[in-house]
């Protein structure tokens, strides 16, 4: 067989077995086809849910965002929960704080009472500074109506508390004062210690609160306590002046000694009355027994105790009560009674005296607080904030106690001025000098300058007079040591051995008073006189003796009487002590030296010229 037939033959055998799998070539092409189909539409589909996926993604990052911003939120509602709960439970009024002002009349519960409505109402005025109101600006502007809704109802709420507290507090306080309008036998401070620093927390209040009703009660307590003090006063300088109208003691001068007693003598009675512990006050109720005297020192020292204690206790109060306070709620209630000890002791110049204090009053029965101990005696400590105000915070208070006060004090300057009239004795004027010094010492340990001031007033008033009469008592010595006396002083003009006795006598008195009732060792205005006087004295003595033609005679003479001026010298109690009465006798005894010395020496002479 041929190449050709080979091929041929071969050609044949492959188109048959072509033609025997044509079906299966067409059923694999119509697979083929509908795989592509397929693949076209899953492709279709992929790319469909593709761009689904892609919304749904965007979808699901949206949620998230809302989700944060809700969590946010919440966390924010949750961070001003509770202040906002505190904040209202502040503001919101319990029922019992409603129940207590609106329904009760007022005492002690009010205080705690009134100090939470305070509280309240400051956090309510405040509402701006705290936390939980300023969070509230991130919230809703719902949420923030509905809060600014609720203040200004809570503003309203507490307005109306405010009114109706303030109307309640002002008849509370008048009332107070309506036993000291009806009768001037109230015990002033009884009432000031036991009842009104008990509620000066409701008066802090309506000064903060309500200031105009907090002036109306100021005006009226002023206008009532002046009225009560004024009416005591009066009257217990009226008992003064009846005492004093019986005690016909005047200046004689040192030259015309009053005789009556027995000749001068040294009283120590009545030079205890420059001190404070000294014998007790003069009581109003004495003025009724008409045989009962007291000397003028004792009388004006009864007034100026009277005044002292009743005028600090007056400002003590007015310092306390009236003073501006902020308003500070304390953890716990404190009591008033810290400031006013209601143990103090209150003294009436109607009830019994001790060895222990000084008493004073007067028939009104204003009370005194001034207990004594050891040497001095200390105040009732009402209060230690006056010594703490600087000038500008004492000013409104000082105007308060001078409007109560003013009457008293023209009483007692109008008594001070009749107690010069006629012109006291040396002594009892330095004594009342003495006393008024004391007086300001004790005021200026109780803090309280007007006073003070109305004293000094006073003491300038008593030292002209002091040196008057100095001046009248050295004028009259000498002129009587010249011998140029007149009629006015009743007196011839030769002396006698008993009248310069006499003087010698009053002038010893006269000293050793004055050194009793002086302390320092160097006091011109007291011992510059005392030497004018010494010096005089010490003429008077040598002129009266002048006349002695002996000369051992008139040495003598000389000796007896400075021996009389040493004697009376010695016996004073401050002698040993006081540089001046150590002086003053060492002067006196050098006199007399020299006048024994004069006497022994005549006497030789005389001697000597016999033989």
């Amino acid at each position: 067989m041929t190449r050709d037939t080979k091929s041929a033959s071969e050609v044949g055998q492959r188109s048959l077995c072509y033609h025997g799998q044509a079906r299966d070539f067409v059923d694999l092409h119509e697979q083929v086809e509908t795989s592509v189909n397929l693949l076209d539409s899953l492709e279709s589909f992929l790319s469909t849910f593709q761009k689904d996926l892609s919304s749904v993604s965007g979808q699901i990052s949206e949620l998230q965002e809302r989700s944060k911003d809700i969590d946010n939120r919440l966390k924010s509602r949750r961070r001003i929960e509770k202040p906002l709960s505190s904040l209202l439970s502040d503001l919101a009024i319990p029922p019992s704080l409603a129940i207590t002002i609106l329904d009760t009349d007022v005492g002690e519960p009010w205080i705690a009472t009134i100090t939470d409505l305070e509280r309240r109402l400051d956090l309510l005025k405040v509402r701006s500074r705290v936390k939980a109101a300023r969070d509230i600006g991130d919230l809703a502007e719902g949420l923030r109506i509905v809060v600014r809704v609720s203040f200004v109802v809570y503003s309203l709420m507490f307005v109306q508390y405010l009114i109706k507290a303030a109307t309640k507090l002002r008849t509370f306080f008048l009332a107070l004062l309506q036993p000291i309008r009806t009768s001037v036998t109230t015990n002033m401070q009884v009432m000031q210690t036991s009842v009104f620093v008990k509620y000066r927390a409701l008066y802090a209040f309506l000064q903060r609160q309500a200031p105009n009703v907090a002036g109306e009660v100021q005006k009226a307590y002023t206008s009532t306590a002046r009225a009560y003090y004024e009416t005591g006063f009066r009257r217990y300088i009226r008992s003064l002046g009846w005492i004093k109208a019986r005690t016909s003691e005047k200046s004689d001068l040192i030259i015309l000694g009053n005789r009556d007693n027995g000749g001068p003598y040294l009283d120590q009675d009545r030079l205890a009355y420059a001190k404070m512990d000294g014998p007790s006050v003069i009581l109003a109720y004495m003025a009724d027994d008409k045989t009962h005297e007291e000397p003028i020192e004792a009388i004006l020292r009864s007034l100026f105790l009277v005044l002292m204690d009743n005028a600090t206790a007056e400002y003590a109060f007015v310092a306390a009560f009236f003073s501006s306070q902020s308003f500070a709620p304390p953890p716990a209630m404190e009591t008033n009674s810290a400031l006013y000890s209601p143990t103090a002791t209150l003294l009436s110049p109607d009830f019994g005296f001790d060895d222990r204090r000084s008493n004073a009053g007067s028939e009104i029965g204003m009370q005194i607080s001034r207990p004594f101990s050891g040497n001095g005696h200390k105040p009732r400590d009402m209060t230690a904030r006056p010594g703490l105000m600087d000038k500008a915070e004492r000013a409104p208070l000082d105007a308060i106690w001078k409007q109560i006060l003013d009457p008293v004090l023209e009483y007692c300057k109008t008594f001070v001025t009749t107690v010069l009239e006629p012109m006291p004795p040396a002594v009892p004027l330095l004594t009342m000098i003495r006393l008024t010094e004391a007086v300001i010492t004790e005021v200026q340990k109780r803090d309280c300058p007007p006073l003070e001031n109305f004293l000094f007033t006073m003491r300038l008033q008593l030292w002209p007079a002091f040196q008057k009469i100095m001046s009248e008592h050295n004028d009259a010595l000498k002129k009587l040591a010249e011998g140029r006396t007149t009629s006015y002083f009743s007196r011839a003009t030769s002396t006698t051995d008993a009248s310069v006795a006499d003087v010698c006598s009053r002038y010893v008195v006269m000293f050793n008073s004055f050194v009793i009732l002086t302390d320092q060792e160097e006091e011109t205005m007291i011992f510059s006189n005392l030497l004018r006087l010494r010096q005089e004295l010490t003429k008077l003595i040598t002129c009266h003796t002048e006349n002695i033609n002996d000369d051992v005679a008139k040495a003598t003479k000389q000796s007896a009487m400075y021996e009389v001026l040493l004697q009376g010298l010695n016996k004073g109690i401050h002698s040993s002590t006081h540089p001046k009465s150590q002086k003053e006798i060492a002067y006196w005894a050098e006199k007399e030296e020299e006048a024994r010395r004069r006497i022994v020496s005549i006497a030789q002479s005389r001697r000597i010229g016999k033989r």
